[in-house]
């Protein structure tokens, strides 16, 4: 029982750091919620843009044209990984890079889960672009789980490099 414990324990840094990402998220999309309609930007910079965008898909718009089971399906898909991931935080919690990882997919998944159960889409707004091009709209979650998928290719490069 002991061993359980600390293993909770050790973990809870890293649901900390998720809930704090989890918490930056949708504080963001609030206020994007309150301030903007459907389409508006406001000029930050010559290359970004603040923008409310709804996307009905999952990265870059995939399935967004779909019938809307993809609602729940990515919702599933958000929540199977959320359950995954704290099962994996709990036997790794000692792997710093490992776990950070988890962490920021983790509350990067949860926020928009969170989307796509309140409103049915997730709330898009950092709009970065050059002479034309636009990257396609994301948020802080979209963010975080960039840094988290990252973070585990880091990982085990790492890990097979230390194994040699």
């Amino acid at each position: 029982m002991a061993k359980s414990s600390s293993n909770t324990n050790a973990m809870l840094p890293w649901l900390g750091l998720a809930l704090l990402i989890l918490i930056a998220d949708q504080f963001t999309k609030v206020l994007i919620l309150g301030y903007y309609r459907l389409g508006d930007a406001t000029y930050v910079t010559s290359f970004f843009n603040v923008v409310r965008v709804h996307n009905l898909g999952a990265a870059f718009s995939f399935l967004a044209s779909a019938s809307g089971w993809q609602r729940w399906f990515f919702t599933a898909i958000g929540v199977a990984a959320a359950i995954f991931i704290v099962w994996m935080l709990r036997a790794h919690a000692g792997q710093k890079l490992f776990s950070f990882a988890l962490a920021c997919i983790l509350g990067g998944a949860v926020g928009n889960v969170i989307d796509r159960l309140l409103h049915g889409y997730v709330v898009d707004f950092l709009d970065f672009h050059y002479a034309g091009w636009h990257f396609p709209a994301f948020n802080i979650a979209d963010s975080a789980i960039t840094i988290g998928a990252v973070c585990l290719i880091l990982d085990e490069l790492l890990r097979v490099r230390r194994a040699r």
